[in-house]
């Protein structure tokens, strides 16, 4: 009988940060129809991973395996299966999102969120690709971004934020992004006008575009950036939310999260394209720094500080 092979994975095993969590040794499922196993190269590092764990969630139960999108290799595909983006053999390269248990040196995960990877991402890009990829998307989905337009983006410098510049380019429309000034060379490089947030934004925002502004992408959920969104733009159906929920409820404009099932859907439906453009070249993810995956709560830790300056990777 041959012997059950393992991995190394990040699990919660209580609610708390990850300071709580286990790098503990699991048996790793044979893949059934319908399901492959990656050997991870690469696992992406975002908020969520531990915003997601820090306290009782309904319909989630411990332990919680941590990571929602890896890159790595086909290393064993069940029977009559495609990965998403067709085919699949053993060993071809692959970038994997919206799964769970990313955070281990291999994961059996349903085939439907696998998909090729794009020859010209390295694998800590690939892996950081989607989930800020298909939020931004959702952003400008819901507002309805429209080529000639001109809209504010807060937190432009941010990992959404810069996701959100280079797909509203894609779209052709025109980028007002809030950073500090530290940060306004990356919301230039990525085809945004930056202005400094802080006392005085309102009156920046409209000097800056020089007409009317369509619609405001919040990704900080400052007071600030919701006050500013409000007085910018008439129209409540052209703002969006990721961090601020309780004041989108209060003044009726959207906010959008993961776990809204109409999110899951929209994010599931534009990996592919996300995929291909960044195959063309077209959507860069900046990487600052990467982990050796063991070092997983160090890497968070350094996201909590706010400005990693890029996104980051855990490297098995």
């Amino acid at each position: 009988m041959a012997s059950q092979k393992t991995a190394r994975q990040w699990r919660a095993t209580r609610w708390g940060g990850p300071e709580t969590w286990e790098f503990a040794e699991i048996e790793l499922p044979e893949p059934r129809q319908g399901e492959v196993t990656i050997e991870v190269r690469a696992a992406g590092v975002n908020p969520a991973d531990y915003k997601h764990v820090s306290a009782p969630r309904e319909g989630l139960e411990l332990p919680v395996p941590i990571g929602y999108e890896v890159a790595g290799v086909l290393s064993a595909i069940g029977p009559d299966t495609e990965i998403a983006s067709g085919g699949g053999t053993v060993g071809d390269a692959v970038v994997a999102f919206r799964i769970q248990g990313g955070y281990a040196t291999s994961v059996t995960v349903p085939a439907k969120d696998v998909f090729a990877k794009p020859a010209r991402l390295a694998d800590e890009e690939a892996a950081n690709l989607l989930l800020v990829g298909t939020t931004a998307a959702q952003m400008l989905d819901v507002t309805g971004v429209r080529a000639g337009e001109t809209i504010l983006v807060h937190g432009a410098s941010g990992a959404v934020g810069v996701s959100i510049l280079q797909q509203a380019v894609e779209i052709g429309a025109r980028v007002i992004g809030t950073a500090s000034e530290a940060s306004f060379a990356r919301v230039r490089r990525f085809g945004g006008l930056p202005i400094a947030y802080g006392p005085g934004l309102a009156e920046r925002a409209t000097e800056a575009a020089q007409g009317p502004i369509a619609a405001a992408l919040d990704t900080v959920g400052t007071e600030e950036a919701v006050d500013v969104s409000l007085e910018l733009v008439p129209d409540r159906n052209r703002i969006v939310t990721i961090v601020a929920a309780r004041r989108a409820e209060e003044e009726g404009f959207h906010a959008v999260f993961g776990a809204q099932p109409e999110s899951q859907a929209f994010r599931d439906s534009v990996r592919g394209s996300l995929l291909e453009l960044a195959g063309s070249g077209r959507l860069q993810v900046p990487v600052a720094r990467t982990y050796p995956l063991a070092e997983a709560p160090k890497a968070l830790a350094f996201l909590k500080e706010g400005h990693p300056g890029g996104k980051l990777a855990l490297l098995p």
